[in-house]
C-alpha cells in the first residue's frame, strides 16, 4: 500500500501534472475574468448605445433662445415714422427699409452700412398702403393716393469673383406689372388696403377705397413663346358686395376671397368663377368684447392667423363638414399677453409665426405644436415700430421709435415638436379632424410635417401581436410534443430542423411573403379561413378514428412515432382546404370574399396586410419560442415526471401540472425573446404590409411600425434636422420599450423560479 500511495504521490507531484495543474488554473482564471469583461462590456455597449440615442434625442426639447448681437442707428433721415417696411435676405447679412417716399434702402445688418438705394416710381403719388407680408412671397405692392398700384419684387443675389470666391450681396429691384403702375380704382381715390394673389395666367389685385369699398382687377399675363415678350391686360373684375370692410385677403388662385368687416365678421367669397363671386358663408372671428388687430395668412396660404385686442392668435383653415361643404373653421388658439397684437409675421418655412403686442412683449410660436417657443419682453426702453422676421426664421430685426434696428438672432430648431405632436392628436390643415398622422416629407415647400410616432408605436404592437398569436401556440405546443412525447430518435432530427430555420435570412421571408404570400394568400382568402376550421376537426377527427381501430392495429406503430402519420395529414388537409376555397367563396360569399368584406361588412382590405405579416413574421419567430420552450421542458429532472407516473397521475396529468409549473420560467422567457424579435423586426414588416402608418386593428390593412420607419426614413433625411431627430427618437422608444419588457419579463421569472423550485 505504502508503495502505491508513494507512486501516486509522485505521478501527482510529477512536473507535467504540476504543469497541467497550472496550465487548468490559468485557463479557469482567464475564463473567469474573460467572461466578466465580456458582460460588462457588452452593459457598457448597451448604456453608451443608450446615451447615444438620447444625445440625438435631447435637443428636440431644447428650450428656444432670442438674443441681441448688435444694435446700430440709421441715417437721420429714416426716423421712425418715415419708414413702412423692412425686409430681409436669407443669409441674415442685408437688409431693407422702405420709406414713405417709395425709397428702398439696403444696409448691413450688423453695422447699418447703406449698400444700395432704389426708388419706386411715385410720380406725385404718395403711398397709401402696403400689402402684409405673405410667407414665401418677395413682392412689394404699395397702394397709392391717385388709385394707382406699384408692385416689385426684392431679390438678394449672392456675387462671386471670377476665382469662384464669395464677394458679397446685391439686392435688385425689379418692377412687377412692366414697370408701368396698376390703374386700380378709375375715380383716382386714394387706396386704403391693397393685396394680391397670383393665378396662373397672371395676378388678381384686390383694393379698398373710401368707405370700405372693394375694387378688383385681373392683369392677364401671357408669354409670346418665340420672342419671349410678355403682354398684360388689365381687366376690372365687379365685387357683388359694398359692404364696409377693413381688410382683404385672396386665397391661392383666389379660390376665395375673405373681407373683414369692424365687427370682426369675415366674410368668405367663392371666386372660383372670378365673373360671378358669390358670398359663401361667413363667420365670426372674435367675441364682441374683442376686435380684430391684425389678420395674415400662414405659410401656404391655407390658415389664417388672427390676432385680437386681448393677445389671443387663433388659428383659422376651410374644413369639410359632414354636409361635403367647406367652411372657416377656428382650430386653435395661442395667448401671448393680455395686451392687443401688434405685430403679426408668419415663418417662410415652417409653421410658426412670431406675435408682438403693444407693450412690446414677443413670443414665437408653432401651431402644428401648439407649442410657445419663446416669450419674453422684447425692448427694455421701447416699443418696436416695425419688424421683420429673416427667412429662415433665425433672425428678427426690430426698428424702435428712435429710428434704431436691434438685430436678435434666434436660436429655435425643432419647433415642430412636442409632447402633443409627438403622442397626441392634431389637427393638420386640410384635415376634417383631428388624426394621429405620420408624414414626415411631401413634393411641396409649404408642407407641414406630421410627427406622430402613436401610429407607428400602434402598428409595432399590431405586427407583434399577430406574430404572436400564431407562433405561440405552435411553438410551445410542439416544444411539449417534441420534448415529452416524441421519440428521442425522432427529437434528434426534428428539433435541429427547426432551429436551423431561425437562421433563414429574414429578408427571404419578407421577399417571399411579399410576392408570393401575400397574392395567394388575396386568391384563397376563403380556404386560408376554411384551414383554421378544417385543420383541427380533421385532427380531431382522425384521432377519434385511431381510437377506435384495434389494438393491434393501432399497438404497430409506437406512440413516440404517431408523428409519422400526422405530418402527411397536416399535408392533406391544407391541400383539402386550398383547394375548397374557390367553391366555398362561390357558395357562400357570391365567388368574391374581398368584395363581400369591403361593400356588406364595411371591412377595408389590402392585399399586404396584418395576417401576410402574421404568418410571415410568426413562421421567423417560433423557432427562438420553440427552441428555448423545448430545452426547458426537456431539462425537467425526469426524476419528477416518474414520480408523478409512479404516483398513477397520467401522462397528461404530469405534463400540465408538474412539467409545465417546473419549465414556466424559461416558457417565459421564450416567449419574451420571441416578443422582442417580433417586436424590433424590419425586413418582414417593410416588405410584407402596405407600409401604411394606419391606426386600426383590421387584420386585413397594413402598418407601419418603429424599425420598419427608421430603415426606411433614415438614410432620406437631414443631418441634425426634426425629422433626422425623431427618428432617433423613434429608435429610443423602441429601446426602452424592449428594456422595460425584458425587465419585467425577467423579474416574472424569477418569482415563477422561486414558486416552483420547490417540485
Amino acid at each position: 500500500m505504502k508503495d502505491i500511495s508513494s507512486v501516486l504521490e509522485q505521478r501527482l507531484n510529477s512536473s507535467s501534472i504540476k504543469k497541467r495543474r497550472k496550465f487548468r488554473a490559468f485557463k479557469d482564471i482567464f475564463a473567469r475574468y474573460g467572461i466578466a469583461v465580456g458582460g460588462m462590456g457588452v452593459i457598457v455597449a448597451i448604456t453608451l448605445i443608450f446615451f447615444y440615442l438620447l444625445y440625438e434625442v435631447v435637443p428636440l426639447f431644447k428650450s428656444a433662445s432670442l438674443e441681441t448681437t448688435s444694435s446700430f442707428s440709421l441715417p437721420n433721415e429714416l426716423t421712425a415714422s418715415q419708414n413702412l417696411a423692412l425686409i430681409t435676405e436669407e443669409q441674415n447679412e442685408q437688409a431693407g427699409v422702405l420709406t414713405r417716399q417709395g425709397q428702398l434702402i439696403f444696409f448691413s445688418t450688423q453695422d447699418g452700412t447703406e449698400k444700395a438705394r432704389h426708388q419706386l416710381p411715385l410720380g406725385q403719388a404718395s403711398i397709401t398702403s402696403l400689402k402684409e407680408k405673405t410667407p414665401s412671397d418677395s413682392n412689394l405692392m404699395l397702394g397709392l393716393s391717385n388709385g394707382q398700384v406699384i408692385a416689385a419684387t426684392t431679390r438678394f443675389q449672392v456675387e462671386y469673383n471670377s476665382q469662384g470666391e464669395r464677394g458679397g450681396i446685391q439686392p435688385t429691384v425689379t418692377p412687377l406689372f412692366k414697370a408701368n403702375p396698376l390703374q386700380l380704382d378709375p375715380l383716382k381715390r386714394a387706396i386704403q388696403q391693397v393685396t394680391y394673389q397670383k393665378l396662373h395666367d397672371g395676378f388678381l389685385v384686390a383694393g379698398l377705397v373710401k368707405q370700405g369699398e372693394v375694387l378688383l382687377s385681373k392683369v392677364e399675363q401671357r408669354t409670346n413663346f418665340i420672342s419671349g415678350a410678355t403682354q398684360e391686360t388689365i381687366k376690372p373684375l365687379v365685387f357683388p358686395s359694398q359692404t364696409n370692410y377693413q381688410r382683404l385677403l385672396i386665397a391661392p388662385d383666389a379660390h376665395y376671397i375673405f373681407a373683414l368687416t369692424a365687427s370682426g365678421q369675415l366674410d368668405v367669397y367663392n371666386a372660383q368663377n372670378l365673373n360671378s363671386i358669390v358670398l359663401d358663408h361667413s363667420v365670426q372671428l372674435v367675441t364682441a368684447d374683442q376686435q380684430v388687430t391684425q389678420l395674415i395668412f400662414q405659410l401656404g396660404q391655407q390658415s389664417l392667423l388672427v390676432g385680437d385686442s386681448q393677445g389671443n392668435i387663433s388659428q383659422w383653415f376651410m374644413v369639410r363638414n359632414a354636409a361635403s361643404q367647406h367652411r372657416l373653421t377656428q382650430i386653435r388658439t395661442l395667448k401671448l399677453a393680455d395686451a392687443p397684437i401688434k405685430f403679426l409675421e408668419a415663418e417662410q418655412r415652417r409653421k410658426g409665426f412670431i406675435a408682438i403686442d403693444d407693450n412690446g412683449r414677443a413670443g414665437i410660436f408653432n401651431t402644428t405644436a401648439e407649442k410657445k417657443a419663446i416669450d419674453l419682453q422684447l425692448l427694455s426702453t421701447s416699443q418696436p415700430q416695425l419688424i421683420s422676421l429673416a427667412p429662415r426664421a433665425s433672425m428678427l430685426l426690430a426698428l424702435d421709435k428712435q429710428g434704431v434696428v436691434h438685430n436678435f438672432a434666434i436660436d429655435n430648431k425643432h419647433p415642430e415638436t412636442s409632447l402633443k405632436s409627438l403622442w397626441g392628436k392634431v389637427w393638420y390643415e386640410g384635415y376634417e379632424e383631428p388624426e394621429y398622422t405620420w408624414q414626415s416629407s411631401s413634393a411641396s415647400t409649404e408642407f407641414e410635417p406630421k410627427f406622430s410616432l402613436t401610429p407607428l408605436a400602434f402598428g409595432t404592437l399590431k405586427a407583434a401581436f399577430y406574430a404572436m398569436l400564431l407562433s405561440v401556440p405552435l411553438a410551445i405546443c410542439g416544444a411539449m410534443y417534441t420534448a415529452y412525447f416524441m421519440a428521442p430518435e425522432v427529437r434528434n432530427k426534428v428539433k435541429p430542423v427547426i432551429e436551423l430555420m431561425e437562421a433563414l435570412p429574414t429578408v427571404i421571408l419578407g421577399f417571399f411573403a411579399g410576392l408570393f404570400l401575400a397574392p395567394f394568400m388575396e386568391s384563397h382568402l376563403t380556404g386560408v379561413f376554411a384551414l383554421l376550421i378544417i385543420m383541427p376537426l380533421g385532427i380531431v377527427t382522425f384521432a377519434f378514428a385511431w381510437a377506435q381501430l384495434p389494438g393491434s392495429l393501432r399497438h404497430r406503430v409506437p406512440e413516440t412515432w404517431h408523428l409519422v402519420l400526422v405530418i402527411p395529414l397536416v399535408v392533406l388537409l391544407g391541400w383539402l382546404s386550398i383547394a375548397l376555397s374557390q367553391p366555398l367563396e362561390i357558395l357562400f360569399f357570391a365567388g368574391d370574399l374581398r368584395n363581400w368584406l369591403t361593400n356588406d361588412l364595411g371591412i377595408p382590405f389590402d392585399q399586404r396586410n396584418a395576417m401576410v405579416v402574421g404568418f410571415a413574421m410568426g413562421f421567423a419567430v417560433i423557432p427562438t419560442i420553440y427552441s428555448i420552450a423545448e430545452d426547458a421542458l426537456y431539462g425537467v429532472p425526469k426524476s419528477l415526471s416518474h414520480g408523478s407516473l409512479a404516483l398513477g397521475a397520467t401522462t397528461w396529468q404530469t405534463l400540465v401540472r408538474v412539467v409545465l409549473p417546473t419549465a414556466s420560467p424559461g416558457i417565459f422567457s421564450a416567449v419574451m425573446i420571441g416578443m422582442g424579435r417580433a417586436v424590433g423586426e424590419t425586413m418582414i414588416v417593410l416588405m410584407a404590409t402596405g407600409n401604411t402608418a394606419v391606426m386600426n386593428a383590421n387584420i386585413f390593412e397594413g402598418m407601419r411600425t418603429l424599425a420598419a420607419n427608421i430603415a426606411v426614413e433614415m438614410g432620406e433625411s437631414a443631418i441634425s434636422s426634426s425629422h433626422y431627430r425623431v427618428l432617433f427618437l423613434a429608435a429610443l422608444v423602441l429601446f426602452l420599450f424592449t428594456f422595460v419588457v425584458n425587465t419585467l419579463a425577467e423579474l416574472v421569472r424569477q418569482r415563477l423560479r422561486k414558486k416552483y423550485s420547490s417540485l
